[in-house]
């Protein structure tokens, strides 16, 4: 008979039971002026990044049919749920215009250029943040099933269906490491 030592008795022994932890999923918040917009220029992207295993949350300042955005995957909230949020995303996405007319949106997308921990990626007309830096021309080739949706998701916004094979963007800041990065220079 094998003696067991008192010490060991309230050492808690690991069961198949026990729940293991989910591992964490990327996150990616959208900030954009109008669904046709988010679709035109960055809905392939949106969708692959969900395809990816992205959480992929999109707001729009100026809110209407948003059943071209669910066509892509992607999760539509509230302005206030992208930047109410008690942690930052992994990566953040936002239209040049939006910056323009929006202070909050502009506030956040400098600290999240200055933190240097999210990925910040913009498109459209672009908006240089006050620390002077261009950032760098990206671009996302989309899958084929990308664009076969964002066709789809074009239809539904209204705006034309012809669509690229790749999305053009500006980036600031760290990339997101992955084994397949999407996001590559132009060049």
């Amino acid at each position: 008979m094998q003696k067991i030592d008192q010490r060991d008795r309230h050492r808690e022994v690991p069961t198949s039971r026990q729940p293991t932890p989910k591992p964490a999923r990327y996150q990616l918040d959208v900030v954009g002026t109008h669904v046709a917009d988010v679709v035109d220029s960055a809905g392939g992207w949106l969708f692959d990044r969900v395809m990816a295993g992205w959480d992929v949350r999109v707001a729009v300042t100026n809110p209407g049919n948003l059943a071209a955005l669910k066509i892509l995957g992607v999760q539509t909230v509230a302005l206030a749920a992208v930047f109410g949020a008690a942690h930052a995303p992994t990566a953040l996405a936002v239209a040049g215009a939006v910056c323009s007319s929006d202070d909050q949106v502009r506030d956040a997308l400098v600290a999240s250029v200055r933190s240097a921990r999210t990925e910040v990626t913009m498109w459209g007309e672009m908006w240089v943040p006050s620390m002077g830096r261009p950032g760098d021309d990206v671009r996302h080739e989309l899958s084929s099933a990308a664009r076969v949706f964002k066709t789809q998701a074009a239809h539904a916004a209204g705006v034309d269906p012809a669509v690229a094979a790749f999305e053009v963007f500006r980036s600031y800041g760290q990339s997101v490491p992955t084994d397949y990065p999407d996001l590559l220079p132009v060049g």
